[in-house]
């Protein structure tokens, strides 16, 4: 009598059955292209702290095609991202006041509304 357990053979493209999993794999490929982002950005800051020099040649890489291309895909992939997460919240974090729950569009407005006053805050700050 055999003890070996049944293993149902699963492939490699399981999540490309359903649009609910596509959507929420793609999700989690953006965070690959916001982890680059950040190291581009830390990158940034030790050119920064390395001189006027060094700061210029960052600048200038930055303003070269194939990086600019790579900022808009990794812009594409944050605001994917945001939309995306932003559409479960209400799922992930429901509100309730005084024991009544908070619609789930509240919620998602809510959200878009601080994403855009942050938005126009940090560009006034840029000076654009």
């Amino acid at each position: 009598m055999s003890r070996r357990p049944y293993v149902r053979p699963v492939k490699a493209t399981w999540w490309l059955g359903q649009r609910r999993t596509v959507v929420y794999m793609v999700r989690e490929l953006t965070s690959f292209f916001i982890a680059v982002y950040c190291a581009l950005i830390v990158i940034g800051l030790f050119r920064l702290a390395s001189g006027a020099a060094a700061w210029e040649r960052f600048v200038a890489t930055l303003t070269s095609p194939g990086v600019v291309v790579l900022q808009l895909i990794c812009l594409a992939f944050a605001v994917f991202h945001s939309v995306t997460w932003f559409a479960v919240t209400p799922k992930a974090m429901p509100l309730m006041v005084k024991g009544e729950p908070i619609a789930p569009g509240t919620i998602v407005g809510a959200h878009y509304a601080v994403w855009v006053v942050v938005s126009v805050v940090l560009l006034v700050a840029a000076g654009m």
